[in-house]
């Protein structure tokens, strides 16, 4: 499970170096792809899973075959090196708004890299989600 948020740059060459709590779950490789106004980067068992969860709704037709095909078609296999960075493609980095600083968001399954002013939005969004879920759902 991915949780916590970290803050890297990335180089001059667009590398970046996974946080040493995500290393272990992403140490033979993974999937970089688009997601909603940001970049996920998923782990091959969970990249797996998605695709074929997804191809099941193209199939029932509750999704467009353009999903998938502009799903797969921007994903980028990746695989860090010796030093934990690992190559984030020009064309991915511009979709997300990526520049000198990302942030990398932990969400069970997979990470998130967010342009930090992107990321301070969806944050402050999500707190009062969370907040409205807790207390409509009486979760505490």
């Amino acid at each position: 499970m991915f949780v916590g948020t970290f803050e890297h740059s990335l180089d001059d060459k667009g590398r970046l170096v996974l946080p040493t709590a995500f290393r272990g779950r992403l140490a033979d490789g993974g999937y970089l792809t688009l997601w909603e106004s940001c970049l996920a980067l998923f782990a091959p068992a969970q990249f797996e899973d998605f695709v074929e969860r997804l191809n099941e709704k193209v199939r029932s037709t509750e999704a467009s075959p353009s999903a998938l095909r502009v799903f797969m078609a921007n994903a980028s296999e990746v695989r860090p090196d010796s030093q934990g960075r690992f190559p984030v493609p020009t064309r991915l980095r511009e979709y997300a708004g990526l520049e000198s600083s990302v942030v990398l968001a932990g969400v069970r399954d997979h990470i998130e890299l967010w342009a930090p002013p992107r990321w301070a939005d969806v944050s402050t969004q999500g707190d009062a989600s969370l907040a409205d879920a807790v207390a409509r759902l009486g979760i505490f």
